[in-house]
């Protein structure tokens, strides 16, 4: 039997050797870095290999003398090029939280500077789950490339604390924004797109990208293919929905339709929701779009603008285009069983698991647990 070439540590449960990275101490001594494995010592050979490759070839140096927030931004170019736009933007904030680790080298990050980063954001518990999710990526990237061992995952981002996070609660519709949009006085686009969120529960990237095409009048549907996403400002179109489901065709309620069928006819710009010069609507066109939409809404229920304002005077505040979407898949879900949770999913291009988390709390609400228990024991 061949004789190992690497020994056993019992202290760290496997087999270890340090080998030169390719660069030099202060005092002129050759600097060497740590590989471990926990599998075998011919497991520990191949990392040795592989590793000595990438020193010949530059890799190793170039990468070992990156520091932490210099390796996670190479790590987001080269790993998330082909993200959404909105998931980009989500890991260039994250990015942002790393920079107090300036002076920690990629090789040397520890348990202790994770938490740190942690640590200097528990006021914001969704930041901070953002933040451990990033910097686990990096970290695994980090024992890919060799410039950790592949104990550092466990070593390093295990035993973590983060702040407890809370998702906000979803709401649909009040009875005053739901009696201000059957009474609100709109523009035909305007009105034209908030009855299409509320009749349809359409996406907002979803109802921006609608061309008159996307209608079909003689069944009165309208079909999802494409979305317009926010890249800062900048709108950019892509001919596809969030996910495979979101390519879908939805049937447009009778009752909407003599507010939407007329704009959509006599519309002669390629896109239905569009800015001043006719072209695809920037972020800030859409934002004085909707602001425009909440006016005419708190008008219709009973708010004047004219007269003295105070701080809550508003009937409507907070309401956004997702609570629309929200309230369509709410009021579809008091009609289960006449329509399945399944078919409520395919409507909204979404999961069925979204869909039935909606029901049971509407289930829950109905529920009275004691009378049940009493009409069930025969008490």
């Amino acid at each position: 039997m061949a004789k190992a070439k690497y020994k056993y540590n019992p202290q760290i449960k496997g087999w270890c050797t340090q080998i030169w990275d390719g660069t030099y101490t202060e005092t002129g001594e050759k600097h060497r870095k740590k590989l471990v494995s926990k599998k075998s010592s011919a497991d520990l050979e191949k990392q040795v290999n592989e590793f000595k490759r990438q020193v010949e070839s530059g890799g190793a140096v170039k990468y070992s003398a990156l520091t932490f927030p210099q390796y996670a931004q190479r790590w987001f170019e080269s790993s998330k090029a082909a993200s959404e736009i909105n998931t980009q933007r989500m890991y260039r904030t994250t990015l942002k939280y790393f920079d107090c680790l300036y002076d920690v080298g990629i090789m040397d990050i520890k348990h202790s500077h994770f938490q740190m980063v942690i640590n200097n954001n528990l006021e914001h518990p969704k930041t901070c789950k953002n933040i451990a999710t990033t910097f686990r990526q990096i970290i695994r990237s980090a024992v890919r490339d060799h410039l950790l061992p592949r104990s550092a995952l466990e070593d390093i981002t295990t035993d973590i604390t983060l702040p407890r996070y809370q998702k906000p609660n979803k709401r649909p519709l009040t009875d005053i924004e739901k009696d201000a949009f059957m009474k609100v006085e709109l523009s035909p686009m305007k009105d034209a797109f908030l009855s299409l969120l509320y009749g349809c529960g359409l996406r907002r990237q979803e109802a921006l990208a609608l061309t008159r095409f996307d209608f079909n009048w003689s069944r009165n549907e309208v079909s999802i293919n494409k979305v317009i996403v926010f890249d800062g400002n900048n709108p950019v179109l892509k001919p596809y929905p969030k996910s495979e489901r979101g390519v879908r065709t939805i049937p447009i309620p009778s009752a909407l339709v003599p507010r939407i069928k007329p704009y959509v006819e006599q519309c002669s710009t390629s896109y239905l929701f569009h800015g001043r010069d006719a072209e695809m609507m920037t972020e800030t066109a859409f934002r004085r779009m909707w602001d425009s939409i909440i006016t005419a809404m708190n008008v219709a229920a009973g708010y004047n603008p004219q007269a003295k304002k105070f701080k809550g005077e508003k009937p409507i505040q907070g309401l956004t285009p997702h609570i629309f979407r929200h309230n369509y898949c709410t009021e579809l879900c008091y009609k289960v069983p006449q329509i399945s949770t399944k078919k409520i999913a395919q409507l909204l291009g979404d999961t069925e698991k979204m869909v039935l988390d909606v029901y049971s709390h509407i289930v829950d609400s109905k529920e009275n647990v004691r009378q049940t228990l009493d009409e069930a024991l025969g008490i």
